[in-house]
């Protein structure tokens, strides 16, 4: 792993050229260094353009994972030109969604959605301490607690479900004001990776309150997959990527809708934990890489 010097979504022939010398020293070097001749370039943000072709590179790949001209924060305009030259010059990408990859020329487009990790969410783990000495049922969450994260949805049904604990884990990414006063929701904060199978598998329901937005209709999110893996009951709202769970997941756009769907989800049986889990099994993120793998290695066919 190197981290060479860059200057973030520079644009102008300055900035692009100052950009490609920065990152091809620093990558070129490393490179040589572990005996590496005409590598596949792998990009995963528009911002890589700069140094395509600078890295004596055989081919290049472009792992698009989310819609950067959506993103919170970014210069969509800026990101949207580096991406189609990207695009351009990939000789294979990579979508995370179907939303994605219908934006790419189809000839050299593949959906890749994201994987789980197995291991870690389908092995008991004892309870998060967050968690234990309660006996109420919980709606957990986690993830930051980002502008599409539906906070006025979460306020509005814990209000409804008094009886149930609201766990939100994760960091503050935006305005939290909609669910102060609001005593049966708790914001643990973060949490590393490890530790939330101490939290998935043992709250009574996994939420997953997201906003209707073009990034949302374009997200694959991690979350998802790990939550049945974990083999807890879920309920969210509707996004394109519930698609392939939808048998197994209970969605709901009000207030209302939500707290009976996680009223209803206190009846769930071990049969129905197994099924979450079984649907799942199969997408390992050892399971995404041969798929990838096996791409890569069809351009030098």
């Amino acid at each position: 792993v190197v981290q060479p010097p860059a200057l973030p979504m520079a644009e102008g022939a300055v900035g692009r050229a100052l950009n490609r010398a920065l990152i091809s020293r620093t990558v070129r070097r490393a490179a040589a260094q572990a005996g590496l001749r005409r590598p596949v370039v792998w990009a995963s943000l528009p911002s890589a353009v700069p140094a395509l072709g600078a890295l004596g590179e055989a081919a290049v790949v472009y792992y698009c994972g989310d819609d950067f001209g959506a993103l919170a924060g970014v210069d969509h305009a800026a990101a949207r030109a580096m991406e189609a030259e990207l695009a351009a010059r990939a000789d294979l990408i990579l979508a995370a969604s179907p939303a994605l990859a219908a934006r790419f020329d189809p000839a050299k487009t593949h959906l890749l959605a994201h994987g789980v990790d197995l291991d870690l969410f389908a092995t008991p783990a004892p309870v998060a301490p967050e968690l234990a000495g309660d006996d109420r049922p919980v709606a957990g969450f986690y993830g930051g607690l980002a502008p599409w994260i539906d906070l006025q949805l979460v306020a509005a049904t814990a209000r409804l479900l008094p009886t149930w604990r609201f766990v939100l884990v994760g960091p503050a990414q935006t305005d939290l004001s909609a669910l102060a006063g609001v005593p049966n929701i708790e914001l643990p904060g973060a949490r590393p990776h490890a530790a939330l199978p101490g939290f998935a598998q043992h709250w009574t329901a996994g939420i997953i309150p997201f906003r209707d937005t073009p990034q949302i209709r374009a997200c694959n999110p991690l979350k998802l997959r790990e939550y049945l893996a974990a083999g807890r009951p879920v309920v969210a709202t509707d996004f394109p990527a519930l698609a392939p769970y939808r048998a197994a997941i209970a969605t709901a756009a009000t207030a209302e809708a939500f707290a009976r769907a996680l009223e209803a989800t206190r009846q769930d049986t071990p049969a129905a934990a197994a099924a979450r889990r079984a649907l799942v099994a199969g997408e390992s993120w050892a399971a995404r890489a041969a798929e990838a793998a096996a791409l890569i290695d069809g351009l030098a066919a």
